[in-house]
This record gives structure tokens, C-alpha cells and sequence, in this order.
């Protein structure tokens, strides 16, 4: 089982990899807030995506974020790590996203 800190780490290495990838793909039409919950470790990241960009990442859960990503602290350094696909993971319930299906597939060119 993975770390707070791990997971920590894991988000804030997503944000630094979708920054440098944003010119190569170009602005998303995207700004939500998102929240990531790592059941197994049983908390919870919150920050916003903007742009094809995650900011703002801080520690605690935000019950209003508008996606919402529940996954438990290995699973969640896989999909980061690009070891994990989204497609998979959440056929076989590995990850859960709640979002708007339109915000899903804005996320799937993040992802």
C-alpha cells in the first residue's frame, strides 16, 4: 500500500506532466474542481482543472467538486505512472470517476 505522501507526490507529478504536454495538445475546454479519494488510505485531495492543467492541489476532500476521483493509493500511483489504463480500471471497477458524461470525455483527452 502506498503513502499519503506517495499519493501526494503522484498528483502533483500529473499536474507537472499535463503542464508540459499542454501546448503539444492544445487548450481544453475544461475548468472543474476535482477531488481525489484514496479509500484505502481513507483521504482525500482536492484542486481544479483548468485549461488541461491541475492546479491548486491541496489535502482534504471537497464534497462539491464536480469530478470526482475514487481509487485506491496503488491503483491511483498505476494510473499516473501510465501503468493503469482509465479504460480498463474503470470497466473492472478498479477506479470510479463521477462526472458529467460530457466532462468525461473532455478528461479522456487529459488522460
Amino acid at each position: 500500500m502506498a503513502t499519503v505522501d506517495d499519493c501526494r507526490k503522484a498528483l502533483h507529478d500529473l499536474a507537472a506532466r499535463l503542464q508540459a504536454n499542454a501546448e503539444a495538445r492544445g487548450k481544453l475546454d475544461l475548468d472543474r474542481t476535482l477531488a481525489c479519494r484514496v479509500t484505502d488510505l481513507g483521504t482525500a485531495f482536492h484542486g481544479r482543472i483548468a485549461g488541461g492543467l491541475l492546479l491548486d492541489i491541496t489535502d482534504g476532500d471537497d464534497p462539491k467538486a464536480k469530478i470526482a476521483l475514487v481509487t485506491t493509493s496503488d491503483d491511483l500511483l498505476k494510473l499516473v505512472a501510465g501503468e493503469l489504463d482509465v479504460t480498463r480500471a474503470l470497466a473492472s471497477r478498479q477506479i470510479a470517476i463521477k462526472a458529467n458524461p460530457f466532462d468525461l470525455l473532455k478528461l479522456r483527452k487529459l488522460l
